[in-house]
């Protein structure tokens, strides 16, 4: 595959199909040197990924930090890069700061917050702390569930983000700050509520749409697809198991992979090395066979998973092996596979 741009958008954003995800150079569960952060991000750019995703809440601030501290030194016009408001981050003394699944941050703390001001002070401090004029792609972050702990949270957050989010965003994309506007969840439900109430431009759907789980395929993909709405998927590897096959202790969904995951990743990783095709390289491209889907967007810690991710990308895949996929009931049969 080669990485072109697929547009999304009034402002016909031109959206790279491979991108590098910022959740990992947050410090996600470990902390990163520096040095290595940064470089991470200057083997993307210099290897010709141009999508670059990160958010507040990754590493409170200490994602958009290093992509900043990089992608400012570089042509604006050069990548695209997206973020992400519904937190705002307040100072904090570093002792006193909640980390949760975060090693390292900065010396703040996620306040969440969907309403319209907090949207336009959380867009505020992004670029403060990215040290650029624009963002390119904005999304509304983690109206879901599994964020927010009860179906009476969502309700009360996605009606905030709606009224107050999604309102700012709409003002901003048509001021020129924002060239395209969107959602980034984890959850079909919530995504499609988004997709049909608000007027959107695109995506980000987390791990709802691999090799390994393609409910979205149903009424998600054909939703977007008709609306002209384009998806960025993250998590292509469903949390790791994709990309290193079905072993013990392989994670899915952030926790170890059940065993009825694990044997149906196994059948996967039989038929991928039948083909002699790494089973990541076939994670990493099936998503992009959708017509609906703009990118693949996967996080990586170190420059030589960069190089690795994009060595899977190019990978040759035969017809023979998505076919064989789909005669063994892999794949959905609504599934398009990449040409």
């Amino acid at each position: 595959m080669r990485i072109i741009g697929r547009r999304a958008g009034r402002a016909g954003v031109e959206i790279p199909v491979l991108g590098l995800g910022g959740a990992p150079l947050g410090d996600l569960y470990a902390r990163l040197p520096e040095a290595e952060a940064l470089a991470t991000i200057r083997t993307a750019y210099d290897a010709g990924i141009r999508l670059f995703d990160t958010a507040p809440y990754y590493g409170h601030g200490l994602s958009e930090h290093r992509f900043g501290h990089v992608l400012r030194q570089m042509p604006r016009e050069s990548y695209v890069l997206s973020t992400k408001v519904g937190r705002w981050l307040e100072p904090r003394p570093i002792e006193k700061v909640e980390r949760g699944m975060w090693a390292g941050t900065l010396a703040m703390q996620p306040v969440l917050d969907y309403s319209y001001d907090g949207t336009l002070r959380a867009i505020e401090q992004s670029l403060q702390r990215l040290g650029i004029d624009r963002i390119d792609i904005l999304l509304i972050h983690d109206v879901d569930v599994w964020t927010h702990g009860s179906a009476e949270a969502f309700e009360q957050r996605y009606r905030e983000a709606v009224a107050g989010a999604a309102k700012a965003l709409v003002e901003l994309r048509a001021q020129g700050v924002v060239r395209a506007i969107g959602a980034g969840i984890n959850e079909i439900g919530p995504a499609e509520r988004f997709l049909r109430e608000v007027d959107l431009d695109c995506l980000m759907l987390a791990g709802r749409y691999t090799l390994l789980e393609q409910g979205a395929i149903e009424s998600l993909l054909p939703l977007a697809e008709a609306r002209g709405i384009r998806l960025l998927i993250a998590g292509p590897f469903n949390s790791g198991i994709l990309a290193v096959g079905a072993r013990e202790g392989a994670q899915y969904d952030y926790k170890p992979a059940a065993p009825e995951i694990r044997a149906r990743v196994a059948a996967l990783e039989a038929i991928c090395s039948r083909h002699q095709v790494p089973l990541a390289a076939a994670a990493l491209q099936f998503p992009l066979g959708h017509p609906a889907v703009a990118a693949v967007v996967p996080g990586a810690v170190r420059a030589e998973e960069v190089r690795r991710n994009l060595a899977l990308f190019r990978q040759p895949i035969p017809p023979a092996l998505w076919a064989e996929m789909r005669a063994e009931g892999l794949l959905h049969p609504a599934a398009p596979c990449p040409a």
